[in-house]
């Protein structure tokens, strides 16, 4: 049920239940860091909110070293993975795809707040897009979502199951303990499975390694890839000298911006035994209703100031006030907008603790590190403030739950920053995509291991750049273009269309 999102991420049968060691720029603040310990990945545990990112991320990554990922060679792929239904939605249909395994949907949008919020965005100065995913990122908008008929729809249910059915594909459950690897080449992988004798999986062709930003560099340093003082340090036999896995890591922190309701218009109605009754039993028998849909269904992609090409933050909007783990933050009517910069600086790792496959990796992300991210939250704060006093949305303001009208100044808003900003919950980056001659490169740009024959790393932790928006859509593109390198394909032909860029940007934020 996509209404009841926060459930899987906060259960040990479906989350590995990372967290990140003490944050040496927050206090010693450890910040949960789900991943999907199911099938589906994380796909199946996510928000559901679908972004492609921005042209410029992926002409980013082309300039950093992976060459052939550039936005027109990707955005054939993202037309080819979408079953993007733009009926009765608006969007941009060229830029769309209508035929691929991945449902795009958004929801009804019937709450009141939700298109209040982008109304207030207009009263702004801001731009609309009705389509973040298509020409023009820049606005505020309707947003997208990976839900087909009142469910989710991750990666297993688009991929993985329709493979299975062909009887080409065969699904094996077990804990991978490491890559086998003889003479500099990946033959299999050795995994317990049911708490059972240690088996090994042989690989006639390849290994491929989609185990996560977190799982895949920790699975590379268990195999012998890996920084060789790291892995010696841990009694492992170096492989491969490759001393940029795990390193590069990058993740979305945002904050809430919460206004309490001056009248029943948000989704609080139902945060009680008996709406939440309801809107299970609505979804059981019809799949429809408030459990229908993530309730993220209006966005927003803005510029913190004059002179920065692209958008820089991101927002959700959502009808009520409540957090990722489920709890209200007022006992009554409200709303919030998670908001947070796409392009931090701040750079982190995932390392091993020991040899022992159980152990869960050591996870640093070093998030606030730079000035630059305490003067973009600031911001933050100050451009949401001054959304939600637009008329649009300010009829229905009771008064800002957090921060909280008496924090005003730059020392206030870093304490609370300080102490409330949250993961987006999008790592990557660890087993980066570049050139071979980039010591720092982990796979090259055929996403294949560098150093090791047969073996390829295709996930988020390839990103050599973290994108503009949630990393479920562009992590499964990556996918869908792994694998024409796969198999041998010509890659897709490109297609050479120019994205929307303000006009003034260099001299006007809005």
């Amino acid at each position: 049920m996509p209404g009841a999102l926060s459930y899987p991420m906060n259960m040990p049968k479906y989350d590995w239940g990372f967290t990140s060691e003490p944050e040496p720029f927050l206090n010693g603040r450890r910040l949960a860091c789900p991943r999907g310990k199911v099938v589906g990945g994380s796909s199946s545990i996510n928000g559901m909110v679908y972004v492609r990112g921005h042209a410029i991320d992926y002409d980013t990554w082309s300039e950093m070293g992976a060459t052939g990922w550039a936005y027109a060679d990707i955005l054939p792929y993202f037309k080819k993975l979408e079953n993007w239904n733009s009926a009765g939605h608006g969007g941009d249909p060229d830029w769309r795809g209508n035929s691929g395994p991945l449902h795009v949907t958004r929801g009804s949008r019937s709450n009141k707040l939700v298109k209040a919020f982008v109304n207030a965005g207009r009263e702004a100065g801001y731009e609309i897009t009705e389509d973040y995913n298509g020409q023009k990122q820049e606005g505020f908008g309707p947003m997208d979502h990976t839900i087909r008929q009142g469910q989710r729809w991750s990666a297993a249910k688009a991929y993985l199951r329709p493979a299975i059915k062909t009887g080409l594909c065969r699904l094996v459950s077990g804990f991978a303990r490491k890559i086998i690897i003889e003479n500099g080449k990946a033959t299999g992988v050795e995994y317990d499975r049911n708490s059972e004798v240690k088996a090994i999986l042989n690989a006639r062709k390849e290994v491929i390694l989609s185990a996560s930003s977190i799982n895949s560099p920790k699975l590379l340093m268990l195999s012998g890839i890996g920084p060789a003082k790291h892995l010696k340090e841990n009694g492992i036999e170096v492989l491969a000298d490759r001393p940029g896995v795990g390193q590069n890591l990058q993740d979305h922190l945002e904050l809430y911006i919460q206004m309490a309701a001056n009248e029943p218009v948000s989704l609080y109605k139902y945060w009680n035994l008996l709406g939440k009754a309801y809107v299970g039993l609505r979804w059981m028998i019809s799949k429809t209703g408030p459990g229908a849909s993530n309730q993220f269904e209006s966005a927003a992609f803005i510029r913190t100031k004059a002179g920065i090409k692209y958008p820089d933050i991101q927002y959700h909007f959502l009808p009520i006030a409540v957090r990722y783990d489920g709890k209200a933050a007022v006992n009554g009517h409200g709303f919030q907008a998670h908001v947070g910069p796409m392009r931090s600086p701040s750079r982190g790792s995932v390392t091993l603790r020991s040899r022992d496959p159980y152990d869960h990796p050591a996870i640093i992300f070093n998030y606030m590190s730079a000035e630059k991210d305490w003067d973009d939250f600031r911001r933050c704060i100050r451009l949401t403030r001054e959304i939600f006093q637009q008329p649009a949305i300010r009829q229905f303001v009771k008064y800002e739950i957090q921060p909280g009208d008496s924090l005003q100044t730059d020392d206030e808003l870093n304490e609370f920053i300080l102490r409330n900003v949250e993961s987006a919950y999008h790592p990557c980056g660890t087993c980066k995509m570049g050139d071979t001659s980039d010591p720092m490169a982990v796979v090259d740009k055929f996403t294949k291991v560098i150093g090791v024959e047969k073996l390829r790393v295709v996930d988020s932790s390839i990103f050599p750049q973290i994108t503009n928006g949630n990393l479920n859509g562009p992590t499964i593109m990556v996918g869908e273009k792994a694998s024409d390198h796969i198999l041998g394909k010509n890659p897709m032909p490109r297609v050479n269309e120019t994205a929307w860029i303000h006009p003034q940007w260099e001299t006007q934020q809005r």
